[in-house]
């Protein structure tokens, strides 16, 4: 048993000596496998977790060389709407700024092509918390943030523009945009920086000062029929005069209706009408004597009233005249020219000039006959169309009598 034994023996044991054999090879090359996984894949580079390892990661905490600059201080109160906010950047670039007051409203503005400084369009309002936000980065794009907040300065004296034509008004071809402000104006550039006109077609609008306290706006020619006009007033915070300030944010649309010229011509006591480039209606008028003749020029109506009186006292004439009802009136300029309806003499349109420097038309007391010339005249006019009075022997009406800005040139207006 004991030699059976034997002989079976040996072989089991030479068997388990190649096995641990094997064993000690598989970990050999386990070991080198290991050595080349963490040779191409890196693993963790600082291994012992002490946070000594790559350098770049270094680099990329480091804080930012860039510094945010925002002027007023935050807190700041009482900082004036124009020149006081400032926002630069030292070090690095602005790539964000936003100014936002309580409600929200963005306040537009523009950074400088090299990054340095963020200045706002315009002014700002008065009475009213800012919050500025802005981000600058340095030369390697680390970015710098900072945030402030400003109350500007509420005024003891304040303005505001008295405007025409009225919001959603349809007018005719010669409305001008015309403003006239409850104070005398020092810096008239602020104020009319601070007033954007858009047009539908496009089309070039300037304004034009009448002493201090009148601006107008035009464009070069009449307005073509069709066009849509807004006009944002932005007045709340423009300082108009020292420490005046504008108190007044509002938007005016109207349109331009159709086109609508009438011609005066004193000398054939004739008013013929264009409608769209064509003759619609020719009238006979009376216009002023010889005495008190009417103005030449381009006049716009500015007013109608179905029936209005009418005293010499008022312009100039003493006691001459007192019409307690003048029907169909409109005005044509601020010192008392109207196109109106005439019952008092009625042989004199057509024949002979025998106004005080009115246009007359005629027509009936009470303005209630509508078949009347100055009662079709009244009903197919709009505030805006142009009266044209020719060889009238008087001077041109001055620009700033009635909305009569069309009497000047392009230049001068411009000018």
């Amino acid at each position: 048993m004991e030699a059976t034994t034997a002989a079976v023996g040996a072989p089991v044991a030479r068997g388990r000596a190649r096995g641990r054999r094997t064993k000690a090879l598989g970990a050999l090359f386990a070991g080198a496998a290991l050595v080349l996984v963490t040779a191409c894949g890196g693993g963790d580079s600082d291994g012992s977790g002490d946070g000594k390892g790559g350098g770049s990661d270094k680099a990329d905490n480091a804080p930012s060389q860039a510094v945010v600059t925002i002027s007023p201080k935050d807190g700041a109160g009482d900082v004036a709407t124009d020149g006081a906010l400032k926002v630069g950047a030292e070090q690095g670039k602005l790539t964000e700024v936003v100014v936002e007051d309580g409600k929200g409203n963005e306040v537009e503005g523009r950074i400088a092509a090299d990054g340095a400084n963020w200045t706002p369009v315009r002014h700002l309002a008065a009475s009213t918390k800012y919050r500025v936000h802005a981000v600058a980065k340095d030369s390697s794009g680390r970015e710098s943030a900072k945030e402030a907040t400003f109350t500007t300065l509420s005024p003891e004296n304040t303005f505001v523009g008295i405007f025409t034509p009225e919001d959603g008004s349809k007018v005719g071809v010669g409305m001008p945009f015309s403003v006239h402000f409850t104070r005398g104006i020092t810096d008239p550039a602020a104020v009319e920086k601070a007033i954007e006109i858009k047009t539908e077609p496009e089309v070039p609008v300037e304004g034009h000062w009448f002493g201090n306290d009148r601006l107008d706006f035009r464009p070069e020619k009449y307005w073509k029929a069709g066009t849509k006009v807004s006009v944002k007033l932005n007045l709340d915070g423009v300082e108009g005069r020292p420490g005046v300030y504008g108190e007044q944010v509002k938007t005016v649309n109207f349109e331009i209706g159709r086109s609508q010229v009438s011609v005066v011509d004193a000398k054939t006591h004739k008013m013929k009408v264009e409608r769209d480039g064509k003759l619609i209606r020719t009238i006979p008028i009376t216009a002023g004597a010889p005495a008190t003749t009417t103005y030449n020029g381009q006049m716009v109506i500015s007013e109608k009233l179905k029936v209005t009186r009418m005293n010499g006292d008022t312009v100039g004439f003493g006691g001459e005249y007192d019409i307690k009802d003048v029907p169909h009136a409109m005005r044509l300029s601020t010192s008392g020219t109207f196109i109106h309806g005439n019952y008092w003499a009625p042989n004199a349109p057509g024949n002979e000039n025998v106004s005080h420097g009115c246009v007359g038309l005629k027509d009936v007391r009470g303005a209630g006959d509508k078949k009347q010339p100055a009662a079709w005249f009244f009903d197919n006019s709009l505030l805006g169309d142009v009266v044209v009075v020719k060889n009238s022997k008087d001077k041109q009406i001055q620009p700033d009598n009635g909305l009569n800005g069309w009497n000047m040139s392009w230049e001068k207006w411009k000018a």
